[in-house]
């Protein structure tokens, strides 16, 4: 680790220009190999013993899983500690989120939190590793801030110094380098019941292709194909998106392939807070992924950090047994199958700017310090109330070592119904190295596999 990152010092010196594009300096650099994890988190347990110092994170698979299988729990012998509850709020308020106090207040008994030991399983590549540590020396944000230059791979910033390199951070971060796999979405009525839509998705992560640089990978992040499969009047169904590094000189390209029109057409609304398709406008096209796309919208703060009960090693969630109907409740998920951890996590709130006309008026973000992925999010009307509350549910993953989700929901408090994706139905593996050379994500390969 310390050749690593004496490394990324020599690469960064050999520039005239380096020492002023660096957003740190060499001296902060090293912490990422000292009191800082590689990605920046802290390396130590608190004070309480109750967070753990990490170790490495999850980087070897458990002894009884197999490569192409489904993650296994590598925890079974875990019980819940203790369990949330309104009777117990108070006790514990300090620990939660508003949007959490919310829905045990609002959905209780019903609603409540199983809280487990704090395991710090996220993992990632020694590659990625130095990654991190050379992007620290020269990552830095675009002059209005809808962009980032001189960084790749992973995350920009991993000692952030304000709102916007945090949410970079969580855009950014590091996924694999291309991943397929199939889940099913869900938006179920007040009485639980619903009609699950199945999407197979295809990624190609241009940005953290093992040495590639910004130059080639013409300002894309990565390439999506997803191809709805179920229910019938909907299969046939093809999105494909082009999502860019700076959405607001190049934006977001996007189409979409209508079984019933037999047509691919451009969809150049797919971003913001459009309604993101198949949710019953219960989520937008920006909560995607919790958070997605141009920053331009907000003002961005960093407010520190916090010690919070999150969704974490959500291996239940994703247990191949698991259907979805075992998960989808009345209101909000099974809080059976939830597992609820203390992580310290970075608190950034997204406040609307002026004249822009977003459903959100103001977003706090609540981003895990092992992973730069969200965890928890809060949306909040015109009016200034708590609207909506969404988690994702993650899980380290073990063919390619990537923190990354299961599971999301968006829950929608004044309508009391909720939109869900990350269901499995016996489902394959996520397969990470299905071997996409690039013209697969083109919009002539998209029409031609329409009309296969």
């Amino acid at each position: 680790m310390r050749n690593g990152l004496l490394a990324a010092v020599t690469i960064a010196a050999m520039g005239a220009s380096a020492p002023l594009m660096a957003k740190v300096s060499v001296e902060e650099a090293q912490r990422l190999n000292s009191d800082l994890t590689p990605v920046g988190a802290e390396r130590a347990g608190n004070a309480a013993g109750t967070i753990p110092a990490w170790d490495g994170g999850l980087s070897t698979p458990p002894d009884n899983w197999r490569e192409g299988a489904v993650e296994v729990d590598p925890f079974p012998a875990d019980q819940a500690l203790y369990v949330v509850t309104g009777d117990n709020l108070e006790l514990y308020r300090d620990k939660l989120t508003d949007g959490h106090r919310k829905m045990i207040e609002q959905y209780g008994p019903e609603f409540f939190m199983p809280v487990y030991q704090s395991r710090r399983t996220a993992a990632y590549p020694e590659h990625v590793y130095d990654k991190f540590r050379e992007n620290a020396l020269t990552a830095e944000l675009l002059d209005n801030g809808n962009g980032v230059r001189n960084t790749i791979m992973t995350s920009p910033f991993p000692i952030p110094k304000n709102g916007l390199e945090a949410i970079w951070n969580h855009i950014l971060r590091y996924r694999g380098e291309e991943v397929s796999f199939r889940s099913a979405s869900a938006t179920p009525q007040k009485d639980g019941s619903f009609n699950p839509v199945v999407n197979h998705y295809d990624y190609f992560f241009a940005y953290s292709e093992i040495g590639t640089n910004l130059e080639d990978i013409d300002n894309k992040i990565f390439y999506l194909k997803t191809e709805t499969i179920a229910p019938t009047s909907l299969a046939g169904t093809i999105t494909l998106v082009h999502e860019t590094l700076d959405q607001v000189r190049s934006p977001r390209l996007a189409w979409r392939y209508d079984s019933g029109s037999r047509r691919l057409r451009r969809s150049p609304n797919l971003a913001y807070e459009t309604d993101l398709p198949n949710a019953s406008s219960l989520r937008s096209v920006d909560q995607k992924d919790m958070y997605n796309g141009a920053p331009n919208q907000y003002d961005w703060e960093l407010k520190g950090k916090r010690e919070l009960l999150v969704p974490y090693n959500a291996y239940r969630l994703h247990d191949q047994s698991v259907r979805p109907a075992d998960v989808i409740r009345p209101n909000h998920i099974n809080q059976q199958l939830a597992r609820y951890e203390l992580h310290r996590v970075w608190v950034v709130e997204a406040t609307r700017r002026t004249g822009i006309g977003h459903i959100y008026d103001r977003r706090v973000f609540y981003i895990d310090e092992d992973s730069w992925q969200i965890l928890v999010a809060e949306e909040y009307n015109d009016k200034g109330e708590l609207w909506r509350v969404s988690e994702a549910h993650n899980i380290s993953y073990y063919s390619e070592p990537v923190f990354w989700t299961t599971m999301e929901m968006t829950y929608d408090l004044k309508a009391d119904r909720y939109y869900i994706d990350g269901l499995d139905d016996g489902y394959p593996a996520y397969n990470f190295a299905p071997g996409y050379r690039g013209n697969e994500f083109t919009a002539a390969a998209a029409r031609r596999a329409a009309r296969r």
